[in-house]
């Protein structure tokens, strides 16, 4: 592996939640969210400032936001499309922005109500706004592997994107494989085309919907990614794309990345016990796998496993 200090950049809390159905209470998001850094993850995409019409599962980003805990090390992203998310998300005190454009037009437009080019616009406005108000700024191209309206997507249109994304300001790029299209050949040819136009550090997001998204991970790191997305029990979704089904569960990713010598930092009991206590409240069994098999080699317990019937989430009562 030639990015040893890869990490995780933990998505439960939002593109988890929000293509799931069943309503989950601030109370309970706050509780998954404290298990989740409880467990050693310290990047946390939590929310998402965007319509509640449009994702109705983020409504209560701001309350969740005024609950959740801080401490040194420990940062909070919101995604955002706008200049109107940016003011929520300033407002709410999140350390990290996500700042969303994709890959292709029909896909925008549906996504955002814009066209490629107006998102780029909007990128570059929000972007100097975010730095100067002391925040970190990734720019996701959305549907870089591939749209599910207008099927390939070239990479050298990728990389172009990228381009003007790091030169409006941007910190980090994050490529998202939104519908779960890419195969490691396609991450490879992709990271290529991206590093001819930037050097900032690349996070990417998969979604496991062909069993492809933890080939792609690894394939990803030995490119030289530095962070990588992933969602505590592999929930979630994109409700803006057809049979965009979960992410790659956090779980199974730091079981693969430390197995293969990536030190990810983070208590696998712990995260599985998240994983267990987001899953009992949606009430359904979860994608990940760790939590059914456990960890290889087993090491002796000091308390009794997980499991998708756990009550309450790690130190903390139900509300």
């Amino acid at each position: 592996m030639s990015s040893p200090n890869a990490h995780i950049v933990e998505v439960g809390p939002r593109d988890g939640l929000q293509n799931e159905p069943v309503p989950i209470g601030t109370d309970a998001k706050v509780a998954y969210i404290e298990a989740l850094a409880a467990a050693g993850l310290t990047r946390i995409e939590a929310v998402s400032f965007v319509h509640p019409r449009l994702v109705p599962q983020m409504a209560d980003a701001e309350q969740v936001m005024a609950r959740v805990p801080r401490r040194d090390g420990l940062s909070y992203i919101g995604l955002i499309v706008n200049a109107r998310g940016l003011d929520r998300a300033l407002h709410a005190g999140v350390d990290e922005v996500n700042v969303t454009v994709v890959a292709t037009e029909t896909f925008s437009l549906r996504n955002q109500g814009m066209t490629v080019a107006e998102a780029l616009d909007s990128f570059g406005a929000v972007a100097g706004r975010a730095r100067a108000a002391g925040l970190r700024v990734t720019a996701t191209v959305g549907a870089s592997f591939g749209c599910p309206f207008e099927g390939e997507v070239s990479p050298g249109h990728v990389a172009e994107m990228v381009r003007r994304c790091a030169d409006s300001g941007a910190d980090e790029i994050a490529l998202a494989d939104t519908i779960g299209v890419g195969v490691p050949a396609d991450v490879r040819r992709l990271t290529g085309a991206v590093r001819e136009v930037t050097g900032l550090p690349l996070r990417f997001h998969f979604h496991n919907t062909r069993n492809t998204g933890y080939a792609n991970a690894l394939a990803a790191v030995e490119a030289g990614a530095t962070a990588l997305d992933a969602s505590g029990g592999g929930i979630g979704g994109c409700p803006f794309a057809p049979a965009a089904t979960g992410n790659i569960a956090t779980e199974d990713l730091s079981y693969a990345l430390r197995r293969s010598g990536v030190d990810t930092g983070v208590d696998l009991d712990l995260l599985m016990s998240a994983a267990a206590y987001i899953g009992e409240r949606l009430g359904a069994p979860l994608p990940a796998l760790l939590g059914r098999a456990g960890d290889f080699p087993p090491r002796p317990r000091l308390s009794p496993p997980a499991t998708t019937t756990a009550r309450t989430a790690p130190g903390r009562p139900l509300g």
